[in-house]
């Protein structure tokens, strides 16, 4: 049908003013009157109902209504064109008002159209939506307000989501949450337990107007599940659900009064550990809650054993004696029970032991034996005599099982094993192992292990501050299936890793698990190494702990097949491992040739501040890998240690030759040094397996004077016929803080578990039209293979053909390497290079939100 044009004899009295002024008009919002030349201007159309913004949701078309009096015509006109004719429902009627100045009895028209998505999608993204209408008289035209039709919509993803948290009594409590993207924008409203947090009604509670829900004074009711939820006209959406857990440290009761003194001249008295007692899982309260101690002198009264006292002692002698002999039966029968067990009845622990994916050991920062370390001071050389490999002392190594179990599926006792298949064991140890909440048996507050829960979205574990990183991709978790996975960072002294001939440890030995759930993707496990890769000297391998217990070799690095279970991506100082199976794992070097070297980070501690005569300066020589790093720096934190110079990176050859360390220029007149002998040394072997951490020496001075407070002198740490590096250490000893802040560690990416797509920089949508876009060859070459190129990845194509979207394996590498300062654009770059419509690619439609 043609545009509509209104009848003729109406243009005649607006085309001077309307029509004239036609597309400024279209951008007045309020009503605007024409009035003809000459014509009465009180009977200028009024309007009695003018269009209003409206929202249209999914696809329902919305109603626009205008009403005017004195009027003869009403049409409307949308974003500067006139609505047809017959897209006009028009009812005329006679306004009986009197109290307008023109009086009653005048015409009236009221005009309802209807918009649909489909006219206000032909504009989208160009200018929004609008229309207006207009109405005549005989004096002349009136342009009503104008009217936004805007279609509502609410994203499915919430930009943040809140986490879990575990708080103490009286702390603070703060969850975020940014709702989706949506038009209008949505409300925000929390859940605890399902039930409404209203603060009205509970001042110690509160939401910002980021949508945070705040709780001032963390009560044990605040422990709960908690739910952000987002909702517009258009829908309502729910944010995954955090669990806060309040606890409650357990505190000692007031003493007791004491007790009489009894007959040895002791008394006691004791307290609970009820003041208050611990709550969902608070630290139980330390020390004795039993005290004894001799009475005094006035309290003690020696009285002489009457034969009634001699008769109670004999009788308790004799029950003793019949405990002992009826503890002894048990034994005996216990024991003969024992020997006949069938050979199908086995100890559980062979069962658990190879499921045990961490052992932690509480720290004790008290122990002598951390820093243990001291080199032989009596002997100045140091020389190796005998086989090509002359570094492992001691007995043949040997694999122990962990005794240290965290998940214990299978309980203390004893069981009879089944013969059953292994994947139907590995499913039945799954489903048992989901009905724990075996985590509550870690240390509160341990900062080497991480862990979430994730479903098919994916997600992301870290270990802030030491390099180590799971990425679980998209789809990598079945539809369907909900795993609690962990990340955890083992120390050397805790793992038995058995290193043959002349391998040695490069990197930290790291658990991810529960092993033996199924993956349907590869997950990639990030972690530092401190080798000097190259192909000429080393042989590198992936080791991997099995269910048994015992370490085996699982990828070697360079011969890797691609369709193999393990995949490793080595960069300088980090590798990015694939694996499909979740367990234990380490990356060990073997060095082929002398050229072998290994980084060693070289660190210098001393007091804060110094209360004696004595300064320790303590040298200390890591791995260069941020786990390394991050253990001593926690160190020396509690030894009340400073960092009093740059550190210095040392490569540490395969040349058996040990490391030696020694100061230099000492003014005599105000330190002297307590060193026997011109050096120190480390043995080669302590530095070179890689097992031994805290490796240090300490160099003692003795101020002259206890106000000299200047030291300038000059410390060597050098390798014999090796590297070797110098410090020139010259600083004020009470005040000088300069390289405090040099070991500041830095948070790596916020919390240690992200969920969902806030994992990933790549949004889900994008990251599925670039899959799909370059998935499928092209003839071009503008595919996936051309993008591994860009990147830097085409050494390794055949790893990434062999699975079935290469360009999810390359965007997971990206995702792990790049995380979270990862640059989005330049990815951006390398797709739209490739000849691909990047528009296409990084916009995302209203349909698929």
């Amino acid at each position: 049908a043609p545009e509509f044009t209104p009848p003729m004899p109406l243009l005649e009295g607006i085309a001077a003013s309307a029509f004239a002024r036609g597309h400024s008009c279209a951008q007045q919002s309020a009503t605007v009157a024409n009035p003809v030349p000459g014509a009465n201007p009180d009977l200028l159309p009024h309007f009695l109902v003018e269009p209003e913004d409206v929202y249209i949701v999914k696809n329902k078309p919305v109603l626009l209504v205008c009403k005017a009096v004195p009027a003869t015509q009403i049409f409307f006109k949308c974003n500067g064109e006139w609505v047809r004719q017959v897209d006009h429902v028009i009812e005329r009627s006679t306004d009986g008002s009197s109290g307008w100045p023109w009086g009653s009895g005048l015409p009236a028209m009221e005009v309802r159209i209807n918009v649909s998505r489909q006219q206000v999608e032909k504009v989208f993204g160009l200018e929004e939506y609008w229309c207006q209408c207009v109405a005549w008289s005989s004096s002349g035209t009136t342009k009503s307000q104008k009217a936004y039709i805007r279609i509502a919509y609410l994203r499915k993803n919430f930009e943040q989501e809140p986490l879990a948290k575990e708080v103490s009594l009286e702390q603070g409590i703060v969850l975020p949450c940014r709702p989706p993207e949506g038009i209008p924008p949505a409300e925000v409203e929390w859940l605890r337990n399902e039930d409404l947090v209203d603060p009205s009604l509970d001042p110690n509670v509160y939401i910002t107007r980021e949508h945070s829900l705040v709780v001032r004074q963390a009560r044990l009711a605040d422990t709960a599940n908690y739910t952000c939820v987002a909702k517009n006209i258009v829908a309502r959406r729910r944010s995954a659900s955090a669990a806060v857990i309040v606890y409650v440290d357990g505190s000692w009761s007031p003493w007791s009064k004491w007790s009489a003194c009894g007959l040895d001249c002791t008394h006691w008295r004791s307290r609970e550990c009820s003041d208050p007692a611990p709550h969902n899982g608070g630290e139980e309260c330390q020390g004795a809650d039993l005290d004894t101690r001799n009475c005094t002198t006035d309290l003690c009264v020696h009285t002489a054993s009457g034969p009634e006292d001699v008769a109670l002692y004999v009788g308790l002698i004799a029950v003793a004696v019949c405990l002992v002999l009826l503890l002894l039966v048990l034994i005996l029968v216990y024991c003969r029970k024992k020997e006949g067990l069938d050979s199908d009845v086995a100890d559980s622990s062979i069962l658990t032991s190879g499921f045990q994916p961490v052992s932690i050991k509480p720290s004790k920062a008290d122990n002598p034996h951390l820093l243990t370390i001291q080199p032989d001071l009596s002997t100045t050389t140091t020389t190796y005599q005998g086989s090509l490999c002359p570094r492992q002392d001691g007995p043949s190594p040997k694999f122990q099982l962990t005794n240290g179990h965290l998940l214990s599926p299978l309980g203390g006792g004893r069981h009879t094993l089944h013969h059953s298949s292994p994947t139907s064991e590995a499913e039945e140890f799954v489903s048992r192992l989901s009905t724990q909440n075996y985590f509550r048996s870690l240390p509160r507050g341990t900062s080497n292990m991480t862990y979430g829960t994730f479903n098919f979205l994916g997600g992301r574990l870290m270990i802030p501050n030491t390099g180590i990183s799971l990425l679980i991709p998209p789809d990598a978790i079945p539809r369907g299936k909900i795993y609690e996975i962990y990340l955890t960072l083992h120390k050397p002294e805790d793992v038995r890793l058995p290193l043959a001939g002349c391998q040695t440890l490069l990197s930290p030995i790291v658990s991810c698990g529960p092993p033996g759930v199924l993956l349907t993707r590869p997950v990639i496990l990030a972690m530092d190494h401190c080798g000097e890769p190259s192909p000429d000297s080393w042989s590198l391998r992936l080791k991997k702990q099995s269910c048994e217990g015992s370490w085996e070799d699982v990828l070697h690095l360079g011969e890797e097949a691609p369709s193999h279970l393990y995949y490793c991506q080595l960069e300088a100082s980090a590798c990015y491992v694939f694996t499909e199976q979740l367990g234990r794992f380490a990356l060990v070097g073997e060095a082929l040739s002398m050229a072998a070297a290994k980084r060693l980070k070289l660190l210098l501690f001393a007091p804060v501040a110094c209360t004696s005569l004595e300064y320790n300066i303590r040298v200390y020589c890591l791995h260069d890998t941020h786990d390394a790093l991050k253990e001593v720096v926690q160190l020396e934190k509690q030894l009340g240690g400073q960092l009093i110079q740059e550190p210095r990176v040392l490569h540490f050859k395969d040349s058996y030759h040990n490391l030696r360390l020694s100061i230099h220029d000492v003014p005599s007149s105000l330190w002297q040094s307590k060193l026997l002998v011109s050096y120190q040394e480390i043995p080669f072997y302590h530095i070179w397996n890689g097992t031994q951490q805290y490796l240090h020496c300490t160099f003692t001075l003795e101020r002259v004077s206890p106000s000299t407070s200047d030291l300038a002198c000059k410390l060597w740490v050098w390798q014999v016929e090796g590297d070797g590096q110098s410090f020139n250490i010259n600083f004020n000893i009470t005040k000088d803080t300069r390289f405090a802040e040099l070991l500041a560690l830095e948070s790596e990416g916020g919390v240690p578990a992200l969920v969902g797509p806030s994992a990933f920089k790549i949004p889900f949508l994008i990251r599925q039209k670039i899959i799909s876009s370059l998935d499928p060859p092209c003839n071009r070459g503008a595919d996936w293979r051309t993008l591994a190129q860009k990147l830097h990845l085409d050494s390794h194509l055949s790893f990434f053909a062999s699975k079935p979207s290469p360009t999810a394996m390359i965007l997971n590498l990206w995702e792990a390497r790049h995380f979270p300062n990862g640059n989005l654009s330049q990815l951006a770059a390398a797709v739209a290079g490739l000849g691909q419509p990047d528009a296409g690619l990084f916009t995302v439609s209203e349909a698929e939100c």
